[in-house]
């Protein structure tokens, strides 16, 4: 008899997860909560740190799915989740029933709403944006003012919600400082006039290629980096934004006069996610992310037998760290179906 997986989550890590399963031969059901596949990646111009186009990396994840007998679901949500002996019985928002032999979250991460650092302005003054803003304008190609004319002195705010005891997020997102670094690259090749200044705590550049592409942003391109955090943004009578920081190389305040501020918004457990953890009863950890069975070994394993994770609904990662832990997931699948034939 075939088996069947229920996939919760249609973005780089379910999709992977459900190409992969297909292929060996057990039923896929993927569920996705918007009305299309792909997650994040939908709004992201270019990836670092070689800056390709994400499309290229949507055509491969759609190839898979589209080549293997993938049922989807979309537009869909889990409203109820529970294992009946070796089963497991989910509903969705649709009224739709499914029975399943083994269920893979892979529910993904929300952006830190910047608002919530009420101090950098996020939604009260024009030029205030945030990383995913300025992703939509490199996709638009118009990198301008809310008044329509070009900026000319940007700042890049790093860890916006992440390692900040305000925001309750005490962890590393990871990813900030090289999206910072990448952006602030494309925004000189954009805009060659520009001054593009970074503003980080310490860079914490853990990739391959990511200390390179630090390094040509100094060397090439003449991005500013400034070790201080930014502790308030206002904004001037002649629209400008004007921004305290702590130089804490040079053991000085600065007060800077910016066209536009971007805060490098952090990653969350996603809101789908939390709704997943509450009806499963699936356990999560200090940084609110899904907890693993087993940091080294069992990364992929959660605390109710036969449910699964993959990707970042467990922690933030780039997207080749999401790619491996998918597949790590379906190796983890496939084992536990086979011990259930046995």
């Amino acid at each position: 008899m075939r088996k069947h997986v229920v996939v919760i989550g249609g973005g780089v890590a379910g999709l992977e997860v459900a190409g992969q399963l297909s292929k060996v031969g057990i039923d896929v059901s993927l569920i996705e909560k918007d009305s299309n596949t792909g997650g994040h990646l939908n709004n992201w111009h270019r990836l670092f740190p070689d800056r390709r186009k994400s499309s290229e990396v949507k055509k491969y994840l759609d190839g898979i799915t589209k080549n293997n007998d993938i049922k989807l679901l979309t537009d869909t949500t889990i409203e109820e989740f529970k294992r009946t002996n070796n089963h497991f019985s989910i509903t969705t928002n649709r009224g739709k029933e499914l029975t399943a032999d083994a269920v893979i979250v892979a529910t993904g991460f929300d952006l830190f709403k910047s608002a919530r650092k009420e101090e950098y302005g996020y939604g009260i003054y024009n030029n205030v944006i945030t990383s995913a803003d300025l992703e939509k304008m490199f996709s638009n190609d118009k990198i301008v003012l809310a008044n329509g004319n070009v900026p000319e002195i940007i700042g890049l705010v790093h860890c916006v919600g992440s390692r900040d005891e305000k925001a309750g997020n005490f962890y590393c997102s990871k990813l900030c400082c090289v999206t910072a670094v990448k952006q602030a690259i494309e925004l000189r090749e954009y805009l060659p006039g520009s001054k593009v200044f970074c503003f980080y705590m310490d860079m914490r550049m853990g990739g391959a290629f990511y200390e390179e592409l630090y390094r040509e942003a100094q060397e090439k391109w003449g991005v500013s980096f400034i070790r201080g955090k930014v502790s308030e943004a206002s904004e001037t009578i002649e629209n400008k934004l004007l921004i305290k920081v702590e130089d804490t190389l040079a053991g000085r305040p600065l007060k800077m006069k910016l066209d536009m501020l971007v805060l490098m918004a952090g990653m969350e457990m996603s809101d789908g996610g939390k709704k997943i953890a509450e009806i499963g009863k699936l356990k999560t950890g200090e940084n609110r992310f899904f907890a693993a069975n087993d940091n080294h070994f069992g990364s992929n394993v959660s605390n109710v037998k036969g449910v699964f994770y993959a990707g970042t609904c467990t922690a933030p990662m780039n997207i080749t760290e999401t790619i491996s832990h998918a597949r790590a997931a379906v190796v983890e699948v496939i084992d536990y179906l086979k011990v259930g034939e046995n």
